[in-house]
C-alpha cells in the first residue's frame, strides 16, 4: 500500500486557492468598473441598449474593466512581494492571451514559409507530412515571437522585467528601490 499524503493539511491555505481568490478579485473589481461607467451619474445611463453603443462608449466600459484588472493584479505583486509583469500576465486563460499574440504576430511570416501547401484544403484533409511541415515551420517562429515579446523592456507595467528584477535585489539586500543605472541620474540644482 503506497503513502498517503496530505494535500492541504488543516490552517494552510494552498497557492493555486490563493491566486483563484485574486483572480475572483480581479473579476470583482473589473466588473464593477464596468459597472461604474454604466450607471445614472456615468457617463453611459443605465437601460441603454448594447446595439446602440457607440465605439467610445464600449471604450469607456473596456478601459474601465482592463485598468481595475490590471490594478487588482499589480496590488497582488506589490502584497505578494511577486514581479509585477509577470502576475499581470497570469490570466489562468488557456491558451493565455500573450501567446495568441504572439502566434497572431506571426502569422504573415508562417504563411510566406509554408506556401507550397494548399490552403483551400481544410486541415483535416491535409496529408500528415504537411501538417509536419507546417509545424515544423510554425514553431521557430512562434518561438521567436514568444522571447521577443517576453525580452521586451515595453510590458503592460511599463517597466521592464530586469529592471523589477534589479529592484528587487536591492530591497532584499537591504537597499533601496533603485536599479544601478538610477544613481546615474543627474541632480538638477
Amino acid at each position: 500500500m503506497g503513502a498517503v499524503r496530505i494535500r492541504n493539511p488543516m490552517g494552510q491555505v494552498s497557492l493555486s486557492a490563493i491566486e483563484d481568490q485574486w483572480q475572483r478579485d480581479a473579476t470583482a473589481a473589473a466588473i464593477a468598473a464596468a459597472r461604474r461607467v454604466i450607471q445614472a451619474d456615468g457617463p453611459i445611463p443605465p437601460g441603454t441598449p448594447v446595439g446602440r453603443l457607440s465605439d467610445t462608449e464600449w471604450g469607456w466600459i473596456i478601459s474601465g474593466v482592463l485598468f481595475a484588472w490590471i490594478s487588482k493584479r499589480a496590488e497582488q505583486a506589490a502584497a505578494e512581494q511577486l514581479d509585477t509583469e509577470q502576475t499581470i500576465r497570469m490570466t489562468a486563460l488557456d491558451p493565455q492571451p500573450w501567446d495568441a499574440g504572439a502566434v497572431a504576430a506571426v502569422l504573415p511570416d508562417l504563411a510566406d514559409a509554408c506556401s507550397g501547401l494548399d490552403w483551400s484544403k481544410p486541415l483535416t484533409a491535409w496529408p500528415k507530412d504537411d501538417i509536419i511541415e507546417f509545424l515544423l515551420k510554425a514553431m521557430p517562429l512562434i518561438r521567436r515571437a514568444t522571447i521577443a515579446r517576453d525580452l521586451s523592456d515595453k510590458g503592460v507595467t511599463r517597466k521592464s522585467s530586469a529592471n523589477m528584477i534589479a529592484r528587487q535585489a536591492n530591497a532584499a539586500a537591504g537597499g533601496p528601490l533603485m536599479t544601478p543605472d538610477e544613481f546615474n541620474d543627474e541632480i538638477g540644482i
